[in-house]
């Protein structure tokens, strides 16, 4: 077995790999940027090597700068981790060279399944189903509208090299079959410097699930279960779950053997993964094959029990499987969330900063019940705009479906995180959305039902009710420590009603309030007392409740006449005012926000690429007017009517903030 292991990588999947070598007793070697010098994978590993400048081309994808690592710290290994040199044939050869293993599959099955092209011939060969498509190479955008046109609308485009939604576009139409080609081919360059495309046909109502493979270098293959990634915004996987709601096991076991027989086709070692759309029929077709370890593979891990990381090194140091296919059982039902640095209120757009709070509900495995978190952040720490907008992958595990949902409702409610934007509302607000618990998901999913984006999740009335009767309960509390401050005019006690409206979510409630003990008795008009109990005392950020017999975690924040209070994908402004105030605040104007219809301003931190308008031009609805680079993504910033170009503020290489103004209109 190795003795140390360097990890050529960042962030969570760094200190995931840590995490499994420390267990093993392998000493661990991390790598890092400038911009990570105090990162989190830094401080875990027992020895870090500082690689070069922020920008991957610079460092982390600099496969000479891994070896001079490697020959510094006299490391035996090699894990890749995903993303970055992952499933880089050329790194995996330089490995070789210098006699240092590869914890990853031999070059050949890097080479063969790493090329989409590639490896959806060799798919068919295999005998696995694959989807219409061109897998030759294209000339130029008049090239692809030609192919598009022949395979029939909508067509899916991709970088021949790409993975994690980048180079990726849906086209239904000849113009977007034009643009499309032109944006993939100029992300896969930038992203894998491969700008290699090809085009398939889009299977509509499609999910994603994919198949876990395991193999060693003694000829032996296992597939351990599925997991359903059909949860995606913009190609990127948000939410995957194991196993599918959707599979039966005659399905599940065509699936697997298919993704074990494509495996042992390019004599394939280590951790893959086969990845296959499936049509409401439950017919699949290939689509990939990742020779890596994928994001998502902790939900995996846990209904199997495998881990997936040790197993890797195991088969890298030539070690047999330990298990084979009639040993793999399916235990459970695992979830995982992908916590990402996007505003979900702003059509999730990357943010950028500093986590001022980043406290995750505490890891715990209980009879019934399971909380993984995998993370690469830490309080006070920094999220850049040099890397993925990952902050973490929160992960719940239950005895069956309903239970890992729910598990991972309280965990998304518990997890705080300030500083930043983040989709955590959106999270939640899907795990309580009737057609993601009823298992009736496809890829369009987000796009299906958040048309216009997300402005926060609508909560059911009752529980409105119920988080006014918190808010009562936590505004008498702040009123009585309010009354006990020390130095108060004698015989000039604060008198504390019992009497109060409630506002929130549009809704309002009037309630009386009897505290007993700890506890409080709320009173609505129409019923009986609900109890409220918490050990929550004002000044705490996060509120855990019982109320009315049912568990409340919210995040609370005082704010003037009230709170504010998120819960279940909900932000909600939560008035507490005596009678009299409350019929005096509905007299009051509401301020209007400043007008800037007439700016396009910055919808995130980013890099200006491109301005493809000029001053004094007539530009008409949905014309590119400029285009922003964000976390390795390229966004087109479009005309929303027809107006004339007043003034442009803002030039090819400057760096904006949010809201920065990049041109004025008439």
């Amino acid at each position: 077995m190795f003795e140390k292991i360097l990890i050529a990588n960042r962030g969570e999947i760094a200190c995931r790999v840590i995490k499994t070598a420390r267990k093993m007793g392998i000493k661990t070697v991390a790598v890092y940027s400038d911009a990570d010098a105090g990162a989190l994978h830094v401080a875990m590993a027992d020895e870090a090597v500082n690689i070069g400048p922020a920008p991957v081309n610079q460092s982390y994808i600099v496969i000479d700068k891994i070896l001079d690592a490697i020959k510094r710290t006299g490391a035996q290994a090699v894990h890749p981790g995903y993303g970055f040199l992952s499933e880089r044939a050329e790194f995996a050869e330089a490995l070789d060279k210098i006699g240092v293993a590869f914890i990853g599959p031999p070059v050949g099955a890097i080479e063969a399944m790493g090329d989409k092209i590639t490896s959806k011939k060799l798919a068919a060969e295999a005998g696995v189903s694959t989807v219409p498509g061109y897998m030759g190479l294209i000339d130029d955008a008049e090239h692809a509208v030609k192919i598009a046109t022949e395979i029939g609308y909508p067509v899916m485009i991709k970088a021949s090299a790409g993975g994690g939604g980048k180079g990726m576009r849906i086209a239904w139409s000849d113009d977007e079959a034009r643009e499309g080609f032109e944006r993939s081919k100029s992300e896969a360059a930038s992203s894998f410097g491969d700008d290699r495309i090809f085009i398939e046909k889009f299977v509509t109502q499609p999910r994603h699930i994919e198949i876990q493979v395991l193999g060693d270098k003694h000829g032996d293959c296992i597939y351990l279960g599925e997991r359903e990634c059909s949860i995606q915004r913009r190609n990127q996987k948000v939410i995957e779950e194991a196993p599918s709601p959707f599979l039966d096991a005659a399905t599940r076991r065509a699936m697997g053997e298919q993704a074990v027989a494509l495996a042992k086709a390019v004599d394939y070692c280590s951790a893959g993964t086969v990845e296959f759309i499936v049509d409401g029929e439950r017919n699949f077709y290939f689509l990939e094959m990742n020779t890596r370890l994928q994001v998502e593979h902790p939900v995996t891990e846990l209904i199997t029990g495998v881990d997936l990381v040790e197993q890797m090194i195991r088969v890298a140091a030539g070690e047999k499987l330990a298990i084979t296919q009639n040993d793999v059982k399916l235990n459970g039902w695992a979830i995982e969330s992908r916590l990402y640095a996007e505003d979900p209120y702003r059509n999730f757009l990357p943010s950028i900063g500093r986590l001022t709070r980043y406290r995750p509900p505490a890891e715990e495995a209980g009879s019934g019940h399971a909380v993984r978190n995998d993370t690469g952040v830490f309080e006070g720490g920094e999220i850049s705009m040099y890397y993925d907008p990952m902050i973490a992958k929160l992960c719940s595990w239950g005895p069956d479906r309903n239970a890992a949902i729910e598990t991972m409702r309280g965990a998304l409610d518990a997890f705080e995180l300030e500083g930043i934007g983040h989709n955590l509302p959106f999270l939640s607000a899907v795990m309580d959305h009737p057609r993601f618990v009823s298992g009736a998901i496809t890829t369009a999913f987000i796009a299906e039902e958040y048309p216009e984006g997300f402005a926060g999740a609508d909560l059911p009335r009752e529980t409105l009710r119920r988080l006014a009767a918190f808010a009562a309960h936590a505004h008498v509390l702040s009123e009585e420590r309010a009354s006990k401050i020390l130095g108060a005019i004698q015989h000039h006690g604060r008198h504390i009603g019992r009497d109060w409206v409630v506002q929130l979510g549009g809704e309002r409630f009037e309630v009386s309030v009897e505290r007993e003990g700890c506890d409080s008795a709320v009173s609505f008009p129409d019923g009986p007392a609900t109890r409220v109990s918490s050990t929550w005392q004002p000044g705490e950020p996060l509120a855990r409740a019982t109320v009315g017999g049912q568990a409340v975690i919210a995040k609370v924040q005082p704010i003037a006449g009230g709170f504010r209070v998120r819960h279940r994908g909900a932000d909600l402004k939560v008035s507490v005012l005596s009678p009299r105030h409350a019929s005096l605040a509905a007299q009051m104007p509401e301020k209007a926000p400043p007008d800037t219809s007439k700016m396009l301003l910055c919808p995130m931190p980013g890099l200006i690429v491109k301005i493809s308008v000029a001053e004094g031009d007539e530009v008409y609805d949905g014309q590119p007017l400029a285009m922003v680079e964000a976390m390795k993504m390229e966004n087109v910033l479009r005309a929303e009517r027809k107006a004339k170009v007043s003034k442009i503020l803002a030039k090819p290489g400057d760096s904006l903030a949010v809201d920065d103004v990049i041109m004025e209109f008439e």
